[in-house]
């Protein structure tokens, strides 16, 4: 007998799935943060960019603005008569007194700081800004350009004492003669917060040592009133700030990648502040500083990493959400799987248990047919043991002891019918099947029944129109139907009718196969229910003649063909035994 092995523990779906899909979201969610922070980090820069562009071009619309407003300055001074007279003679005591109210009122409102009144050798005539200096020969660029095209000129120049200021020089002609050149300036300081009022950001002026010493610097400092910063970069003199307070991380080096061209981001008491660089060139295109631009982008970011925390939270809920989900869809899977895994065990419990029973069962068959065996030889040979023993005790009597010897003889041959019984039937589970025609076999079949059979009962046989052949042992299937039809003959009495063989299409309803049933219907006595039920049990029998083993054999035929055979019977109206043979492949 075979044995069950214990079951396997089933396997955890949940456990296999969940981490994997955990980490996985996990990892997609890592991704989309990085990715939101590298698209914020690019907005950002770019935004810085566009807002270094936006001072460039706002800074370079405001000297556009104010070199036009100074113009219009020198244009109406230089239509002044009493002014023009007192150039061409020479007279400072007449220019002061003609000018330095216009200066002052200059330099209140619009921050003029610069005006000069040039001799044509460039010789200083008149400083209103700083009176007490003249006779010096002047060689900015601005002035040798208005010079060189005698056209109004203008620009950006860094003076000796570190002034960046804004200065347009004019030819002053009258009626052909030139009286010399009239020069006009500011510095920036005031632009630098009207820029930064408009872009909502700090700047920062940076001049390059190069072009300076500490002392024309310090002494700038004094004379224009104006503060700065020479000491805080090595490279670089701080010559004017909007911010109170220039950030503490903002060193040589963060100045060194600004000046290069890169953006910068530093924290400074709590701010974040982000910081480019941009150039200044004076007017004969020489860079002489730069412009830092700083953002404070607190607020930003701030709003950024609530934006970004909203994102993960929600993305959180969206990831429990389809864990839990899944979880409770791989629950339920586990759940019917376990189940499934438990009715596989019991169905191979009970498939163990029903070889088991099917194995006992055919103990008890063959201890049935061992006990049937026994039965039908024991009669006999205790009829020979008790002839034999009579035949010694009349051993005077020869012709009683012939007798008794015929008996004996006819109790051995019942005992060698039984056993060549036996061995027929043991022959049958050996066939060698091949094609053949059913109708020849059927015939043949009824003939040799007809010459076995003396009641010569009739016998109608129903064949297709279409030739039927099957694939099969026409030595044990004869059998089988010869064992039919004289199980049938025995079943009918005279008058009640005759035999009929009908061989026609079937299928296997429980197998859905095609196949042919051949049948074989009596019109006799009929069977009850409970002789129904052991007609295929082997030795049983109802007659006292009989051996019990025709139908066994018509059965076990049917099976060696992977077939079947069904019986229906009804008492008082006959029988039907049909045996389904499957078509040949």
């Amino acid at each position: 007998m075979s044995s069950v092995s214990p079951a396997l523990q089933p396997r955890r779906i949940k456990a296999r799935f969940i981490g994997p899909l955990a980490l996985t979201l996990a990892f997609i969610m890592c991704v989309f943060a990085v990715a939101i922070y590298s698209i914020e980090t690019r907005i950002r820069d770019r935004d810085l960019a566009e807002r270094s562009a936006a001072v460039v071009k706002l800074f370079a619309q405001k000297l556009d603005k104010d070199t036009h407003k100074m113009m219009a300055t020198l244009r109406a001074m230089m239509i002044n008569q009493a002014m023009v007279n007192a150039f061409r003679q020479g007279d400072r005591t007449a220019l002061a007194q003609q000018g330095g109210e216009l200066f002052r009122s200059l330099n209140a409102e619009h921050k003029i700081t610069h005006l000069y009144f040039i001799r044509p050798d460039l010789v200083s005539l008149y400083r209103f800004h700083s009176p007490a200096v003249f006779g010096d020969e002047i060689q900015r660029v601005t002035l040798q350009q208005a010079r060189e095209s005698q056209k109004p000129a203008h620009g950006l120049e860094l003076g000796p004492m570190g002034t960046l200021t804004l200065r347009l020089v004019t030819p002053w002609r009258q009626d052909g003669e030139l009286l010399g050149y009239l020069e006009i300036g500011e510095e920036i300081e005031h632009l630098l917060d009207e820029i930064r009022h408009s872009l909502a950001i700090d700047l920062l002026v940076l001049v390059d040592k190069r072009y300076l010493t500490p002392a024309q610097w310090q002494r700038g400092l004094d004379l224009m009133q104006r503060s700065g910063n020479w000491a805080r970069f090595g490279s670089h003199a701080v010559l004017a700030q909007t911010a109170e307070q220039l950030p503490a991380a903002l060193d040589e080096r963060l100045l060194q990648q600004l000046l290069a061209g890169r953006a910068a981001e530093i924290s400074d008491f709590g701010r974040s502040i982000h910081l480019a660089g941009v150039p200044i060139n004076d007017a004969g295109k020489r860079q002489i500083g730069d412009l830092v631009v700083m953002r404070d982008i607190t607020a930003l970011e701030s709003t950024f990493q609530w934006s970004m925390i909203a994102v993960i939270l929600i993305s959180l809920l969206a990831a429990g959400v389809v864990l839990g989900i899944f979880y409770l869809a791989l629950d339920r899977v586990e759940r019917d799987y376990r189940r499934q895994h438990d009715l596989e065990h019991q169905l191979l419990r009970l498939d163990s248990e029903h070889r088991r029973i099917l194995q006992l069962e055919k103990l008890s068959a063959v201890g049935t047919m061992v006990g049937g065996i026994a039965h039908q030889l024991n009669n006999p040979l205790v009829g020979v043991v008790n002839l034999a023993q009579l035949a010694e005790r009349e051993a005077d009597d020869p012709a009683r002891t012939r007798e008794l010897l015929r008996e004996i003889r006819s109790a051995g041959e019942d005992c060698r019918d039984f056993v060549k019984r036996m061995l027929g039937f043991s022959k049958v589970s050996c066939f060698e099947s091949r094609p053949t025609p059913m109708a020849g076999l059927i015939e043949d079949t009824v003939l040799l029944f007809r010459q076995a059979e003396s009641r010569h009962l009739p016998v109608a046989v129903k064949l297709p129109e279409e030739p039927a052949v099957l694939t099969v042992d026409p030595v044990l299937i004869r059998h089988a139907l010869f064992n039919l039809l004289v199980n049938a003959a025995q079943a009918t009495t005279d008058g009640e009718g005759g035999i009929e063989i009908s061989l026609e299409r079937g299928e296997d309803k429980e197998r859905n196969l095609p196949g042919w049933t051949l049948a074989v219907t009596d019109r006799g006595r009929g069977m009850p229910p409970e002789v129904m039920e052991k007609i295929f049990v082997p030795f049983y029998t109802t007659r006292s003649d009989g051996t019990g083993l025709g139908l066994p054999v018509v059965q076990h035929v049917a099976l060696l063909h992977d077939g079947q055979v069904t019986v229906s019977s009804e008492p008082g109206h006959g029988t039907r035994f049909a045996m389904w043979l499957p078509d040949p492949v």
